[in-house]
């Protein structure tokens, strides 16, 4: 790991670029508010199945589409697979999948550096975790650093119209279960989506946690919240092989999106998913070493 500056206290970072609010800010406010609705209008098994149902059901098209195959390509699958992934994806709130995986390249290609979009070291920790999210200078796509995706009409409408499967999403949910599915199933649980993916851009880049490999970045694993993250938590496997569609790389380390990938993939669904080779090979390289010092020994007592 490079030698990092001390994680930064200014948080008024990138407050001229946040400020003035607009529509974005109001829905990203007027939906943690709603969330905080349930405190008042009482707690029910119902609310909680809904929760997290669209929790899970929804932040799969994130991991598993947005961030491992827009961003990191980590497999392939058919054009109308990968619109699917898309719109799966759309549901999240955190707007269009070629922004999405042209940002999260930008952070890979400067992480944890001045240049890096969401740095606790260089931006400050509040503004890492969603502050740099509300920022008007990343609120357009540069389609120019995402061309193998941009070439796709559907994918670039989707991008710019992505509030559309979102709203009917939200608008479902208030049709078919009233205020307690709107403030649960979609309000609740949009926040919850929304900081598990500021969690990873804030406190996966600062302390706790371990690591498992020395990266050039200051990224970490969290095994409780790599469950809860559906495999993205073990940043730090991430961060070592970005491009694997895999990221817990032990039995221990629970990878929900890399089961259900591996699951579409025996019905030809996706395909050619990327695994840790570099992981693979260092671990093979080192089970030869173990092997072989056991087999000198073992030669050894027989003398």
């Amino acid at each position: 790991m490079q030698d990092l500056p001390p994680i930064q206290s200014r948080e008024m970072m990138g407050l001229k670029d946040i400020l003035p609010i607009n529509h974005l800010h109001v829905i990203y406010i007027a939906i943690h508010l709603v969330a905080l609705s349930i405190v008042w209008s009482g707690f029910t098994w119902l609310g909680v199945s809904l929760c997290l149902v669209s929790y899970f059901g929804r932040h799969l098209g994130l991991v598993a589409g947005y961030h491992r195959y827009f961003a990191h390509r980590s497999f392939k699958t058919s054009r109308l697979m990968q619109f699917f992934l898309a719109l799966h994806g759309s549901l999240c709130a955190e707007r269009g999948p070629l922004w999405w995986g042209q940002t999260h390249r930008l952070h890979h290609r400067y992480s944890d550096t001045p240049n890096d979009i969401h740095s606790p070291y260089y931006q400050g920790f509040l503004y890492s975790h969603s502050g740099w999210f509300l920022n008007h200078k990343f609120l357009k796509t540069n389609y120019e650093q995402i061309p193998e995706f941009a070439k796709f009409p559907e994918l670039v409408w989707l991008d710019r119209f992505n509030m559309i499967p979102l709203f009917t999403f939200a608008a479902s949910m208030f049709y078919f279960f009233g205020w307690e599915g709107f403030a649960w199933g979609f309000c609740l649980s949009t926040v919850m989506i929304w900081h598990t993916t500021h969690t990873i851009q804030s406190l996966c880049h600062c302390f706790g946690g371990y690591r498992n490999f020395q990266t050039s970045d200051s990224s970490r694993n969290f095994w409780l919240f790599g469950v809860i993250a559906l495999g993205d938590g073990f940043h730090n496997n991430h961060h070592y092989e970005p491009s694997s569609a895999r990221h817990g790389f032990v039995w221990w380390e629970i990878d929900i999106a890399w089961y259900i990938l591996k699951f579409l993939s025996w019905f030809g669904l996706v395909w050619e998913l990327k695994t840790p080779k570099k992981w693979m090979k260092n671990k093979s390289s080192n089970l030869d070493k173990v092997l072989d010092k056991v087999t000198k020994n073992d030669a050894s007592s027989g003398e």
